[in-house]
């Protein structure tokens, strides 16, 4: 939290620090040998798990400008384009693959 816009010198209107710092601990290799990867690129979250890919974008004036509110949609959005659930509970990250795809 200490990365948000009024706590830095962010004048990117969307958080960027944040943003980074949030998804920087998501590029990962699960249990299973999966390899998640989520990155921003702009206004653009990419987020890739396995052979899966999904984009988002960071939406100030559709959603918030709350960057936490914007990078959640953002991240729900690539979710549901790379076919996976995503869920933060306690301060984790869980996604859930379909196995029907």
């Amino acid at each position: 939290m200490e990365k948000l816009p009024q706590h830095t010198d962010d004048k990117s209107g969307i958080g960027v620090h944040y943003v980074d710092a949030y998804l920087k601990p998501m590029n990962v290799k699960l249990e299973d040998g999966t390899p998640v990867k989520c990155k921003r690129r702009g206004l653009k979250i990419t987020l890739s798990a396995g052979g899966r890919r999904g984009e988002g974008l960071m939406r100030r004036l559709e959603v918030s400008p709350d960057p936490v509110a914007m990078l959640d949609a953002a991240l729900q959005e690539a979710a549901r384009g790379a076919g996976v659930e995503l869920t933060v509970e306690g301060g984790a990250i869980y996604l859930r693959f379909d196995s029907a795809s």
